[in-house]
């Protein structure tokens, strides 16, 4: 093929293709509809003609200039895409928070259920000698009572046991997400973790240390099992959105869900990260009891205003919390 001939004859769509893009550059005049169309249309043909040139030209010259002609038309017809930073602020500032907001519905009875059963549970092991004796040998509730609980948070180096803890309320929290869809694995592995903290909570009240008790669990255990809690809403939430869609199709109503459910699991990670982080280096602290319960109660709250101002104020704007951001208004029709 001739090379020269092939460049003279294709010289002119190279032309207008610069020329369309200087058009539409800053300060200068929106492009037309004609004028976006035929951009298209010479991005196209421009591709195949650069294929065309690095299959029959070495002339590197040639081939960068198509190349970055090429690369500025693609951003032209592909559209930019905000930096990576951008999207991680409005995900902390916007989709998290109205995707935990628009769950709280499900995660505030969840959280409150689960201290109940938990106090129950735990006042019902405190006064009945017989359900301790049931529970485990009067040697293993003095180790437990006198040694193991409190040691259990300075049992291993700060940073490591913030990433142990970490890790496993990580795993709790994407199980509950993952099984809401089923809700009843949920629901159980919820009832367990309440069993879990009623009877450990009896068994130090029944022998005197219900305060050693609370100013171990509560430092870090608001917004721990605050985090459960949104996790076990979302996934909750998930299911019940395929028993009761709404105005939206099954289809449509599980995949929306699933996207808000999937933004919730993510700035989880963040939240469970400074429970992690209070729980390894507050709760075992040598503060006095108030003081680290001041500090969890702090983050915690903060947590909460977070969650209440920021998302209250997205979902006011009419953001769902879905990782893409683009479904709030995707409803199937209903009847006038």
């Amino acid at each position: 093929m001739d090379i020269d001939a092939y460049v003279a004859r294709h010289r002119g769509d190279w032309a207008r293709l610069e020329q369309l893009l200087k058009s539409g550059g800053r300060g200068g005049r929106d492009r037309t509809g004609a004028e976006v169309d035929e951009l298209v249309t010479l991005y196209q043909r421009v591709g195949t003609h650069l294929s065309v040139v690095r299959s029959a030209s070495p002339d590197p010259a040639l081939v960068g200039r198509l190349s970055t002609l090429l690369a500025r038309a693609r951003s032209v017809v592909t559209g930019t895409h905000a930096r990576a930073w951008t999207d991680l602020v409005r995900f902390f500032v916007v989709t998290f928070p109205v995707a935990v907001h628009r769950s709280a519905r499900w995660w505030v009875p969840v959280g409150i259920a689960f201290c109940l059963v938990s106090f129950a549970i735990g006042a019902w092991v405190a006064a009945n000698p017989e359900v301790q004796a049931t529970i485990a040998s009067p040697a293993e509730i003095r180790q437990l009572v006198n040694e193991d609980f409190e040691s259990y948070y300075s049992s291993e180096p700060a940073g490591s046991f913030a990433a142990r803890v970490f890790t496993n309320n990580a795993w709790v929290s994407a199980l509950a997400i993952a099984f809401g869809v089923f809700i009843v694995p949920v629901v159980w592995v919820l009832f367990q973790n309440a069993l879990n903290v009623g009877i450990a909570g009896g068994l130090l009240a029944a022998a005197g240390k219900a305060d050693l008790f609370f100013g171990l669990i509560l430092p870090h255990g608001m917004l721990e099992l605050t985090c459960v809690f949104v996790a076990t809403g979302a996934g909750l939430r998930l299911g019940w959105s395929w028993i009761d869609p709404g105005p939206r199709t099954r289809a449509r109503a599980l995949a929306q869900e699933g996207q808000a459910a999937g933004a919730i699991a993510l700035g989880l990670v963040a939240m469970l990260f400074v429970s992690g982080v209070v729980e390894a280096f507050v709760t075992p602290s040598g503060l006095p009891t108030w003081a680290r319960i001041a500090i969890g109660f702090a983050v915690w709250a903060g947590f909460l205003a977070y969650v209440f101002v920021l998302g209250g104020r997205a979902a006011r704007a009419g953001e769902i919390g879905d990782v893409r951001g683009d479904g709030s208004t995707d409803v199937a029709p209903t009847a006038a």
